[in-house]
């Protein structure tokens, strides 16, 4: 049998991975990157930087139903290289990677989700929404 948890442990828990974003001074980032996301957020982060989003701090609300939304969105920024989004890595203030994840178009299903997924320089680009959810197992 799997392992299944209640929605208040996934609630916590979700709470406690978002939460490491906000860990030191500053606002935390996510790089939005070209190509196919790493296997794990413990290896090299692959592709280009396309663009950088600085977070609001905190960056995330609090979890409902194992799941907390990005706060403060919409956040844009301008593209800083050109591509196509393909997925993303959350950072805190010191660099540290927090997480990794999906990209989409808005409405695609994405943990993040874009008002476009092709990228140019200097051009606006916009985080429409964003999550983190834990499994219930």
């Amino acid at each position: 049998m799997p392992i299944r948890i209640p929605t208040t442990v996934r609630n916590a828990a979700c709470d406690t991975v978002v939460d490491l974003l906000d860990a030191g001074a500053g606002a935390a980032t996510i790089e939005v990157r070209s190509g196919a996301q790493p296997a794990t957020a413990n290896d090299a982060a692959s592709g280009t930087v396309l663009c950088t989003f600085t977070l609001a701090d905190p960056a995330f609300g609090a979890a409902t139903a194992g799941s907390a939304a990005l706060a403060g969105t919409p956040r844009a920024t301008t593209g800083s290289a050109a591509g196509t989004a393909g997925w993303f890595r959350a950072k805190d203030s010191a660099g540290n990677t927090v997480f990794d994840g999906s990209v989409s178009a808005t409405g695609g299903g994405g943990d993040l989700q874009l008002n476009t997924t092709t990228i140019s320089v200097g051009v606006a680009v916009e985080i429409t929404s964003g999550s983190v959810t834990m499994p219930a197992g």
